[in-house]
């Protein structure tokens, strides 16, 4: 006898896998905390078997989920190609889309382009700004859907990348050995900032700041001129500037994640079609936690 496997159990337990929590695929997938419990436990008894056992710090995989999860992500990634696919006229109308300056080309770029060329009945616009705003911007429905930057276990959303957040400097620079240690951020509101003046304070550094006026590439152009230092996430460096390790003396600082982030209400089906190329896209280079 043929049996099917129900797509919506499938996607929770997947969610719950990758987030590691259920709390965590709960808000990603606008679903209760039980919603999301009742769904993995209906997928494990029509597989006859358990899919998660409980640690401390969290949910892990058992071998069996183990076994099912790359099948899984596999099959819903099919699912979902063939809904575009199939149903592209859908996709119609303005895509108001928020994200960091830092990840407009280095993150963003791949997904606008698949996107463009599949919806091409879609029209998108872009809005740059900090993490912190965009996620405003959201809230108050001035945008579909945004991608934004938080620390790892904070924050809301659905986890697309996890990442060190990194001190860069120039190549062969000085400006890490400096006292006051000159900082350069993209802005006042950046995500980054709280926790890069919180990490120098417990090391007792004093810093002055260099720029904070919104712009990456003044940014980028007084680390690259030694006038000072910033901090990025580690895949988002430019290969002619230097991440400066535990060597250089600076403090540690934390992980953070790249977090996908739809309305509320309820996404539009073009928000949801721009998701799907976000995690097709994601899933090839995500870090693991």
């Amino acid at each position: 006898m043929r049996r099917n496997l129900d797509t919506a159990l499938l996607r929770s337990f997947v969610s719950v896998a990758e987030l590691g929590s259920m709390t965590g695929a709960a808000r990603a997938l606008n679903l209760t905390q039980g919603a999301v419990s009742q769904q993995v436990r209906r997928l494990e008894e029509a597989l006859g078997c358990g899919l998660f056992e409980r640690r401390r710090g969290g949910l892990r995989l058992t071998a069996d989920g183990e076994r099912l999860l790359g099948r899984a992500q596999r099959l819903l990634l099919l699912n979902d190609e063939i809904w575009s696919e199939m149903a592209a006229e859908r996709f119609v109308g303005p895509l108001r889309i928020g994200v960091p300056y830092d990840l407009v080309g280095s993150f963003l770029a791949p997904a606008i382009k698949s996107f463009a060329e599949a919806c091409p009945g879609v029209e998108v616009s872009l809005s740059c700004d900090a993490s912190p705003e965009l996620a405003r911007q959201l809230e108050a429905g001035a945008l579909d859907l945004a991608v934004v930057e938080e620390p790892l276990g904070g924050g809301a959303g659905e986890r697309l990348r996890v990442d060190r957040l990194v001190w860069v400097g120039a190549r062969a620079g000085s400006a890490y050995l400096k006292r006051p240690l000159p900082v350069s951020l993209v802005a006042d509101s950046c995500a980054f900032r709280p926790f890069v003046l919180e990490a120098l304070r417990r090391d007792g550094r004093a810093w002055r700041s260099v720029f904070e006026q919104g712009n990456i590439e003044a940014t980028a152009t007084t680390v690259r001129t030694d006038l000072a230092v910033t901090a990025w996430l580690a895949f988002t460096v430019p290969a002619d500037l230097e991440i400066l390790g535990p060597d250089s003396g600076l403090p540690a600082l934390p992980d953070f994640s790249v977090n996908l982030r739809l309305p509320r209400g309820g996404a539009t089906p073009a928000a949801e079609e721009f998701a799907r190329h976000l995690r097709g896209g994601a899933a090839g280079r995500r870090a693991v936690a």
